[in-house]
């Protein structure tokens, strides 16, 4: 059936209204990219004082930074099934209803266990959030509007990244302000209520997502395929005129009656295995793989951590995130201006190369200063006593015990010297995080059999099957290596942060902006939100393993081996966008449907 050749009054658009509703349409995509960043940079600032406060091991802070990695996975798994049951507006709504429950379960908390739950949750509405607002924009913005719009979600994201920072620095001025009152006490105190009002400032915009998407009609599509053909082209008429609505939902009855005509021939159903479905899904599974795997999660959450290994000082450490983030900000917006005119294959080709030469200069970078390292396992293994424990406040003193020890007269100073231990009971190892002597607010190093040894038999297999778990129970500890090596100049750590700024730069104007856009065009809309959550579960599994691994890995190998394993991966993203993606800018979804089907 034809739409109509009047419509109602009540659907009648006029340009005022047009704006007025594409407006929201892309508050709203605002406001889901908000909460996606604040997902993903509002741990950056509050690590530091977490890890000064709460008493978690390396690996357990690993965890808990990759906790929302791994909520994203699990909702990311569902989130397909239930934006078509549901529908997007509704799983919008569940979405920003989800993120603000987590807020108070995290800021409250009182140990491993609620924390985790609590940024679980967060990841859950996360995983929510970016499989469903760019699905709902891609299916209701129109084809030349499509590419800006979408780019505005990464754009907000980024904004969620800066103001993240921007609080973190705040509280970084305030802890230095408490530090120079030379109380430790009260510096631990204000150190652990500075990282909950972090996660408390979080809560406001996933408030006003909740609100948006009460504002917002269904997808238009969606309501399509649901069989409610007039509720989709009065979807339409209010991001569109009449003669584009009708126009769209005649393409959306030709593709449905097409899909029905070779179903029916083919004697099957529309699936993810049939041809023509076959080379976008595995495009998009490639370009999100790729995009994680460049470790753009890791160098956020872990940004203060690095930039302070590189040689800066914990304020300056804070002020280079804020840069990080700002450069992050303003590249997104260049990118965002470019999408829709040069196209996505330019900027992806364009933005994966830079990231590759930023990746191996930071490598290289920390690849000098960590050529001097000193591995001191004997003298720290002399200090374990009989209770198989060990607690070391690493300072200048002990450093420049443990260097004489192996006899270290140049190359490393004992006042500018940093430490991390790899230990092990049984056949289970662990690491702790860097230690620096020049720190002397600084919580001392606790290695016991909780931090290593699982609590459990399935935590057990999955963090080695081949170990036994009875045997780590009562296995003595040992000190597998303890890296003494020297913390660099702070120009070196400026130098550092010139490096990431380049990343960063180059990923936002490629990458960060065109993947979401890519994402959402590639696949074929009978597959679309189902398709989307499949590719976004591998996203989110490489960003979990990566974010989960990221401090045990540069405690055992070094920051420079983790950028050069970043960098692998990214020369895999260039070829990818090089050889395999077509250009997709000015087309509707149903012409770039009909392109994979030919």
């Amino acid at each position: 059936m034809p739409p109509p050749s009047s419509p109602p009054a009540s659907v009648q658009a006029v340009p005022g209204t047009l704006r007025r509703y594409n407006a929201i349409l892309l508050l709203v995509a605002g406001l889901g990219g908000l909460l996606y960043g604040i997902d993903v940079g509002i741990i950056g600032g509050a690590l530091p004082y977490l890890e000064a406060t709460s008493g978690l091991t390396a690996a357990e802070l690993s965890v808990i930074v990759a906790a929302v990695l791994l909520g994203s996975v699990f909702s990311t798994l569902f989130a397909g099934i239930l934006a078509d049951w549901m529908g997007r507006k509704r799983l919008m709504i569940l979405s920003g209803l989800t993120f603000a429950f987590s807020i108070p379960i995290i800021a409250l908390s009182q140990g491993y266990g609620p924390l985790f739950f609590g940024r679980l949750l967060q990841g859950m509405s996360g995983g929510l959030v970016g499989v469903v607002v760019p699905l709902y924009l891609a299916e209701c913005l129109s084809a030349n509007s499509r590419g800006k719009g979408t780019a505005i979600f990464q754009w907000m994201l980024t904004v969620g990244i800066v103001g993240a920072a921007l609080v973190g620095i705040y509280f970084s001025y305030r802890v230095a302000a408490v530090a120079r009152m030379d109380d430790a006490v009260l510096l631990f105190h204000f150190k652990d209520s500075a990282w909950r009002s972090i996660f408390w400032v979080s809560l406001p915009p996933g408030i006003l997502f909740v609100l948006g998407s009460l504002l917002v009609s269904e997808s238009p599509r969606w309501l399509f395929r649901r069989g409610a053909r007039e509720k989709a082209y009065a979807a339409l008429l209010k991001s569109r005129t009449p003669q584009q609505a009708a126009l769209e939902i005649e393409e959306m009855a030709a593709t449905a009656q097409a899909a029905r005509i070779q179903s029916a021939g083919a004697r099957g159903s529309d699936s993810l295995l049939q041809r023509k479905y076959v080379i976008p899904f595995l495009l998009a599974c490639a370009i999100l793989f790729c995009n994680t795997a460049t470790g753009v999660n890791s160098i956020i959450g872990y940004n203060a951590g690095i930039l302070l290994q590189g040689g800066l000082n914990d304020l300056h450490a804070h002020w280079g995130y804020v840069i990080f983030t700002s450069v992050n900000f303003l590249a997104t917006s260049i990118g965002m201006v470019l999408v829709d005119r040069k196209g996505r294959r330019f900027l992806l080709v364009l933005g994966t190369a830079g990231v590759v030469v930023s990746l191996l200069s930071v490598g290289l970078l920390f690849r000098t200063s960590e050529r001097h390292t000193v591995d001191c396992r004997a003298a720290v293994q002399a200090m374990v006593g009989p209770g198989q424990q060990l607690t070391i406040h690493f300072d200048p003193a002990l450093a420049s015990k443990l260097l004489a020890a192996q006899s270290v007269t140049n190359g490393i100073e004992s006042r500018r010297a940093s430490l991390a231990i790899i230990y092990s009971y049984g056949g289970f190892t662990a690491a702790t995080d860097f230690m620096r002597s020049d720190d002397p607010a600084a919580a001392p190093i606790e290695i016991n059999r909780a931090s290593c040894v699982p609590a459990n038999r399935i935590e057990a297999f999955f963090k080695n099957p081949f170990a036994h778990l009875r045997t780590a129970r009562t296995a003595p500890l040992r000190i597998d290596k303890a890296l003494v090596g020297s913390i660099p100049a702070p120009r070196h750590g400026w130098l550092v942060a010139l490096g990431l700024y380049c990343f960063i730069a180059f990923f936002a104007l490629g990458p960060g902006v065109v993947v979401w856009v890519a994402l959402s065009e590639l696949m074929p809309t009978r597959i679309r939100s189902n398709g989307m959550s499949v590719a976004l579960v591998i996203n989110q599994i490489v960003s979990t393993t990566l974010a989960g691994i990221f401090l045990p890995f540069v405690s055992k190998h070094g920051y420079s081996s983790m950028f050069f394993l970043f960098a692998g991966f990214a020369t895999a993203y260039f070829l990818v966008a090089t050889l395999f993606l077509p250009e997709t800018k000015g087309k509707t979804l149903e012409e770039i449907e009909a392109y994979f089907a030919s």
